[in-house]
């Protein structure tokens, strides 16, 4: 039986075979796993292109019309859990392309969010390499218990970070398109408008989706009513938040730090100004990337090959 070629989609950590075990599928399939970002190679469909199977991490290399317009042999996607902005779903679709998922766990991106909340209030990152550079105290650090944490997205990730808040002792307000007072009432979460949102969160951290809606819905105006000592944390999608806005409110202190896991471009440049902007902490994408999750990812991308094989495919999206 002549082999499957399946890729496997920056892998940038090189962990495919420590998670999964592909040596039982050894005999079905031929196995190429890719370290680096290839997201803006301009022969990424030459690379691509004798591949039956490709295997994508969520929010890394795009699946765009024209990339799969281009790769003729393509019959199963699989992504990162149950869903993926960055496939066209659409042309998938219009070319019978089986598409799947795997599990996941959440846990760790409301993690990551409470860690750089907790690193940004307090001031440790100053302090931390102040230790390294061989410097003792400079920075006078505040305590969360009393202030007021405000969510944009009160889903999963939301409330899990809410419940953080109201284990440290924090008035919790929650905000969003979609969100409703009787859904706050449920989790004891106090309900405000979008704008009590902004002028009344010491630490604005935002866990919606990015949607038309919600592209740069933070932005110059929105920061404007925050206030001066206030923290915005970003761990969703990076363009809800207007960098060019948020580049110019840290530079002018019209806020007093914020914490970014997500960017506009992904992986963030070498020479990005949002690595030269002040009172900025930034992490490289890390919210979901644990090794509980990542067992969960890269089992599931085997799982889903295996029953594709067996022509009794599992967690089909469509």
């Amino acid at each position: 039986m002549k082999k499957i070629k399946v890729a496997i989609l920056d892998d940038y950590q090189n962990v495919t075979h420590h998670f999964a075990n592909w040596e039982i599928l050894r005999d079905k399939i031929e196995l190429k796993v890719f370290n680096e970002y290839i997201g803006d190679d301009p022969y990424l469909s030459e690379k691509l292109f004798d591949y039956d199977v490709l295997c994508l991490m969520r929010e890394r290399t795009p699946l765009t019309r024209n990339l799969i317009n281009k790769l003729p042999n393509l019959k199963l996607v699989i992504t990162s859990g149950m869903w993926n902005a960055s496939i066209e779903v659409e042309t998938l679709k219009e070319k019978n392309i089986m598409y799947c998922g795997t599990e996941t766990k959440i846990h760790s991106t409301a993690e990551l969010a409470w860690a750089l909340i907790m690193n940004s209030w307090r001031g440790l990152q100053t302090e931390i390499q102040n230790m390294k550079d061989g410097n003792w105290q400079t920075t006078i650090g505040r305590g969360l218990k009393g202030n007021t944490l405000g969510i944009f997205g009160l889903g999963k990730q939301g409330s899990q970070v809410a419940n953080y808040a109201k284990a440290f002792g924090m008035r919790v307000i929650a905000w969003s398109h979609n969100l409703k007072k009787v859904d706050c009432e449920k989790v004891g979460i106090e309900y405000v408008s979008s704008t009590d949102l902004f002028k009344t969160s010491d630490i604005l951290t935002i866990h919606t989706r990015l949607s038309d809606r919600t592209r740069s819905f933070i932005n110059k105006s929105n920061l404007k009513l925050m206030k001066k000592n206030s923290v915005v944390v970003n761990t969703s999608r990076g363009p809800i938040i207007k960098e060019k806005d948020l580049i110019d409110a840290l530079n002018n202190d019209v806020i007093s730090c914020a914490a970014l896991d997500v960017y506009d471009q992904e992986p963030l440049p070498r020479d990005h100004i949002l690595r030269k902007t002040k009172n900025l902490i930034l992490t490289p994408h890390i919210g979901y990337v644990s090794k509980e999750v990542y067992e969960k990812f890269f089992n599931g991308y085997l799982k889903a090959i295996e029953a594709f094989i067996n022509k009794k495919p599992i967690n089909q999206i469509f």
